[in-house]
């Protein structure tokens, strides 16, 4: 069944099947790859291997915690069914987040999850202003926002889905998840010894076997549990490993802005950093997802209406700054 699915697809939405059945089969357990200078942190922007082989559907139930739920893995992998294991945390889905509509308007709750917190691999959409993911589905339709490695499918599938989807669509989905409150989702560990840790499917999994690399300049944002983050619960937790006093260097920074590095992050994103009516959070977001946007707006490969201001913000900052700022917004409360 799910190959007949995925043979019936169109070119773009085989690619992005292919995506999903990365995201939530066992992974190839290979390190990290290191990063060349001048090029974007692979830390920040991991790219699935190029020998990956998603596992075949056994056909068995996958559990969850604290869920009577069961779904298989063809149904997992499904674009178009967002896995709902805890229906009590949030109000009833629109239609095109629980199913999205074929062929080519996938489910947004299948990436982002039924209530909107995302992963390292994209964005946590709860609580952003409904008005912003409206602008944002413009960009990526029209081109305006693209990302500075563009192999990795995530923003691939964005731009894919915004064409196909019409403007009450977006707009159903965007007053969803505009009226959810985030959850703080991450625990932020300051460490100059990290796990081992290898791309599971756009983002980083650890190695569960003790071993242990130098975090250098890097965050290691990993699941807590990876069996569950690949079941699509949006109760997943994730640990974000960050240099040694980094947490401070960014609060200085977003505080301060000092001198004339950067502009104070509260100018736009309010006092406490949980964003205001037409401005986004930031507070309690993932710091590998952060740090994209802020490279990709010093990159020019991130543009848009509110693009010139935030190229002006990070135009000075160095990527150890960029670090630093999204490992400090990282451990905010939501």
């Amino acid at each position: 069944m799910a190959l007949k699915l995925f043979n019936a697809l169109s070119r773009s939405s085989r690619k992005f099947a292919l995506l999903l059945m990365m995201i939530s089969a066992p992974a190839l357990k290979t390190d990290a790859p290191t990063q060349n200078e001048g090029e974007p942190p692979t830390w920040a922007y991991p790219v699935n291997p190029p020998d990956f082989k998603p596992s075949p559907d056994d056909g068995k139930l996958k559990h969850v915690p604290d869920s009577a739920a069961a779904y298989s893995l063809g149904q997992l992998r499904d674009l178009f069914m967002a896995p709902d294991w805890h229906p009590e945390d949030h109000p009833l889905m629109p239609d095109v987040v629980m199913h999205g509509r074929k062929p080519g308007v996938y489910a947004c709750g299948v990436c982002h999850r039924a209530d909107g917190p995302g992963g390292p691999e994209n964005s946590s959409l709860a609580g952003l202003p409904a008005a912003y993911i409206i602008q944002q589905m413009a960009d990526f339709k029209s081109g305006a926002r693209k990302t500075s490695v563009p192999q990795r499918l995530p923003p691939q599938a964005m731009t894919s889905l915004s064409k196909a989807a019409t403007d009450a669509e977006t707009a159903a989905a965007a007053a969803y998840f505009s009226a959810l409150k985030p959850k703080q989702l991450i625990r932020v560990i300051e460490t100059d010894t990290v796990p081992k840790s290898y791309v599971a499917g756009w983002f980083l999994a650890a190695v569960n076997t003790g071993d242990t690399d130098s975090i250098g300049q890097r965050i290691i944002e990993v699941p807590e549990d990876l069996e569950q983050f690949e079941h699509r619960d949006a109760r997943s937790r994730f640990i974000a490993y960050v240099p040694v006093g980094s947490v401070q260097t960014g609060q200085t920074l977003a505080i301060t802005g000092r001198g004339d590095k950067t502009i104070q992050c509260r100018t736009c994103h309010g006092p406490d950093l949980k964003g205001t009516v037409t401005i986004p959070g930031i507070a309690g977001r993932s710091p590998s997802y952060i740090f994209r946007q802020l490279y990709d707006f010093r990159q020019g490969t991130r543009t848009g209406i509110s693009s010139a201001l935030m190229k002006h913000t990070v135009a000075k900052l160095t990527d150890e700054d960029m670090l630093s700022l999204a490992a400090y917004t990282a451990s905010l409360p939501p």
